[in-house]
């Protein structure tokens, strides 16, 4: 109705596939749509404790407004962008919280030490050999102790964060030893 370019998903095919899948009250069912909530790593760990999720993928212009107000239970977005449909951005939900059940991966502690698990970025990783090609692993992570190589992680992290995504610095959210690093970087 109203006219204009674009074809929309009809709301009765939507209420019914629901209808016939949905097995609990309280389960989620999720539009992925660019007007939705930007997807970020604290929904991700949200909807990983949730027992049932249903996604809706729209199609082309999307789906008729009925699906949207009467329906669905979250609306999210995965960028400032628009896709043909949702099944991408369903993709990108479906791995984002999955690996965040216990059993997914095959080292959970893996999950919790991922870029914005912390709020911010992750640091850099190293694997064999220790030196390729001229280019050497840093000293630090050769030498055993686990305290410094901590402390290199968080500072390299912070480096990273403040270069790549200052955005996501909040200060009330860090150290005195975080602040006090980013001070020797210029921040703050």
């Amino acid at each position: 109705y109203g006219g204009g370019p674009g074809m929309l998903m009809k709301p009765e095919p939507l209420f019914k596939a629901v209808e016939a899948i949905k097995h609990t009250e309280d389960a989620k069912i999720i539009l992925l749509s660019p007007q939705g909530k930007l997807f970020n790593q604290d929904m991700a760990v949200r909807l990983s404790l949730s027992e049932h999720l249903i996604m809706i993928c729209g199609r082309y212009k999307g789906v008729d407004e009925r699906v949207r107000q009467y329906l669905v239970t979250d609306e999210i977005s995965i960028g400032d962008y628009v896709l043909s449909g949702g099944e991408i951005p369903a993709l990108v939900l479906i791995d984002a919280i999955c690996r965040l059940i216990p059993g997914v991966l095959g080292n959970y502690e893996s999950a919790q030490d991922d870029s914005f698990s912390s709020g911010i970025l992750d640091c850099p990783h190293y694997t064999r050999p220790a030196e390729y090609n001229g280019m050497r692993v840093p000293e630090v992570l050769l030498n055993g102790n686990h305290a410094e190589i901590k402390k290199w992680e968080r500072q390299q992290a912070l480096k990273i964060t403040l270069q790549r995504r200052p955005d996501l610095l909040k200060l009330e959210l860090l150290s005195e030893e975080d602040l006090e690093f980013l001070k020797s970087l210029g921040y703050v």
